[in-house]
């Protein structure tokens, strides 16, 4: 198996709202970086230095990485040491997660693994996914997990609003399917990473991330029913919120479920 330290290019699949600023990183800290998009308005964008997606301090960070010359935008994917999977995983109406996006992403670099590569899983995925959905697909390169290849699993923590201080910022955990596999992510995410990073295997990363989510779903859902109760009562929430027990974080969604395209995450804990 190759050292770990001797990735020097990056495919980045999928320029989302965590592919994108992830590759523009990992472009900033010296690494050459091909981000892919099915997209071809976003791979132009992306080429002209032009920020697809709203978010603070992106477009800077795009420019400079686009002007160093160590980020392009392909359509396809090239060769590279390493590979980074972040596409989406939308709930599909079976309320099961899609993993069409995955297996397509998994599909189009299987035929330019070589061993030694990296491939790094960091959409938000089912418990199992990393080991026994994307791994079977990339061993039909003739690859094996944990053998000649290294396969990991590295979610994004961010909201968005905040997507560039929390990637740097924040804690990561990286679940290997070997150890050897998350040893060589991280050496990736510590070029940039600022906080802690927590190794693991890949199954308990994916259901850390999940926890992370229920936890924050459960905590707008009785933030939502504190909201409804108050009114009733013709109480104020944001003064029971005010007086609440010191270190009581509250998040209330702003936006009924009616109207998904005008949601949006409100902290109401104290400031």
């Amino acid at each position: 198996m190759e050292d770990n330290h001797s990735v020097h290019k990056i495919c980045v699949l999928g320029l989302g709202y965590i592919g994108l600023p992830t590759a523009a990183l990992l472009a900033t800290n010296g690494f050459a970086v091909v981000g892919v998009d099915v997209n071809p308005m976003v791979v132009e964008a992306v080429n002209r230095a032009t920020v697809p997606i709203a978010e603070p301090g992106l477009a800077t960070l795009l420019k400079a990485a686009v002007n160093s010359g160590n980020l392009v935008a392909r359509s396809e994917a090239e060769p590279a040491d390493a590979f980074i999977i972040a596409v989406p995983t939308p709930v599909s109406e079976e309320k099961k997660a899609d993993l069409s996006y995955i297996a397509q992403a998994a599909e189009s670099i299987r035929p330019l693994l070589v061993p030694g590569n990296l491939v790094i899983l960091e959409s938000t995925s089912p418990p199992g996914t990393t080991r026994n959905f994307l791994a079977p697909v990339l061993a039909r390169s003739g690859l094996v997990a944990g053998q000649n290849l290294l396969v990991a699993h590295c979610p994004e923590r961010v909201l968005p609003g905040r997507i560039l201080k929390e990637l740097i910022g924040n804690d990561r955990i990286i679940g290997g399917l070997t150890k050897e596999s998350a040893e060589a992510a991280k050496a990736i995410y510590a070029r940039f990473v600022e906080g802690q990073i927590h190794l693991t295997d890949a199954t308990t990363a994916e259901m850390v991330k999940l926890m992370e989510n229920t936890y924050r779903d459960v905590n707008i859902a009785l933030a939502n029913e504190l909201a409804v109760i108050c009114a009733e009562l013709d109480i104020s929430a944001w003064e029971v919120i005010r007086r609440r027990a010191a270190g009581f974080a509250v998040y209330v969604l702003g936006a009924g479920k009616d109207r998904p395209s005008e949601v949006k995450l409100v902290a109401l804990g104290a400031q």
